[in-house]
């Protein structure tokens, strides 16, 4: 019997060595993924105090010098060139077969021409019936006359009672009545015959032809249109807030959209009253001595200045952030950027008219505002002063 006590732990055994090599991979990928984390933290804080140290740079941006520019407040009203007499000529009284129409648009013509014909011939055969009609009742009517004043002398010598002589001269009179009737009808005839033969009421130019030979015409349809442009009217309907401003006499500068012409004009006449529907003025402006190179029915537009020119000061558009009837703008003092507020007085093509607490010669950025911030530091390169001359409104 053994004098040593059995040991109660399990042999020892050594592991194989496919696990041993297992443990050794594992442990060397853990110690390359350490090492890239490690690498990657290092790298992202040197590339973001390069950033910072890039942000905190100067930021490149464009600047332009104001310019003092006084502002003068103006209205503008848009209206239509109307022509000094329009008509639509057609029929009034008669409907009718159109027969002939000799003019065509633009022709000019002097009053009293003939535009067009109707084929009238029923109206002139009634025409001539009546007048027939009025011929023969005029005879009648004489003879009937001549019979009363007979009957008025025998019956002075008692040869007729005094109730033949009234039948006389009541048959005289009633004729007479007839004949007035008959006269009325075969002049309403002949207007009807005079419809048919249409003709310009005045000197101008035909604007429109609608229909042609062999249209159908009635009372009320328009065949040609005549105009007198020898003075066109510039006319505006303006709110009633603006009443005082259009006040007869007052200069105006109109703008004519269809040919690019700036004229000049004075307000020749205002209504005295408002419309009651819309609580807008008319008024209009007479273009005299025009020449006829004006096309009417078209659009201008009509500019008058109000008050008297303010002090402003002119700056870009491209360097304003616009909200309301304020704008701001960021100005650079040496290297530094400041943003700064203020009112607009007006704006005219590119450029707005600001308040003069943005004084002359103040350099406001025009590219690359976006990216400021107020004390930015910036790197100018300037552009050319506005020319306020080229912007006067």
């Amino acid at each position: 019997m053994s004098d040593s006590a059995p040991s109660l732990e399990p042999p020892h055994t050594e592991a194989p060595p496919h696990e041993k090599s297992g443990r050794l991979r594992l442990a060397i990928g853990a110690g390359a993924i350490a090492a890239a984390i490690a690498g990657f933290v290092l790298w992202h804080g040197e590339g973001g105090e390069a950033a910072e140290a890039h942000a905190s740079g100067p930021k490149p941006v464009r600047t332009v010098a104001v310019t003092a520019s006084p502002f003068q407040p103006s209205r503008t009203y848009v209206g239509t060139l109307q022509p000094w007499l329009s008509a639509n000529v057609g029929p009034q009284l008669i409907s009718a077969y159109i027969d002939t129409v000799l003019v065509r648009p633009g022709a000019a013509v002097k009053r009293g021409d003939v535009l067009a014909t109707l084929d009238c011939r029923d109206a002139n055969a009634a025409n001539q019936s009546v007048a027939s009609s009025a011929r023969a009742i005029a005879a009648r009517q004489r003879a009937l006359a001549s019979e009363s004043s007979r009957v008025q002398s025998l019956l002075a010598g008692k040869f007729v009672s005094p109730m033949e002589a009234e039948k006389a001269a009541a048959a005289s009179a009633s004729e007479a009545g007839e004949l007035e009737a008959m006269k009325a009808k075969l002049s309403h005839s002949t207007l009807e015959v005079n419809d048919c033969i249409l003709r310009a009421p005045f000197d101008g130019e035909v604007a429109t032809r609608v229909m042609d030979p062999g249209g159908f015409a009635r009372p009320g349809l328009t065949i040609v249109s005549v105009v007198d442009r020898s003075t066109v009217r510039f006319t505006a309907e303006v709110p009633e807030v603006d009443f005082p401003i259009v006040k007869p006499g007052s200069e105006v500068r109109i703008s004519v959209s269809s040919t690019k012409q700036a004229v000049r004009g004075i307000i020749s006449r205002r209504a005295p009253a408002a419309d009651p529907s819309t609580r807008t003025v008319h008024f209009e402006v007479d273009l005299a001595g025009s020449e006829r190179a004006i096309p009417v029915g078209t659009t201008g537009e009509a500019h008058l200045d109000v008050g008297a020119p303010e002090p402003a000061t002119l700056i870009p558009l491209a360097a304003a952030n616009v909200r309301g009837t304020k704008a701001a703008v960021f100005v650079v003092e040496g290297d530094v950027a400041h943003p700064v507020t203020v009112k607009i007085k007006g704006q005219v093509a590119g450029n707005l008219f600001v308040e003069p607490s943005l004084a002359a010669g103040a350099r406001v950025v025009t590219e690359g505002r976006s990216l400021l911030t107020d004390g930015d530091h910036v790197s100018v390169q300037a552009e050319a002063p506005t020319d306020s001359k080229e912007h006067h409104p």
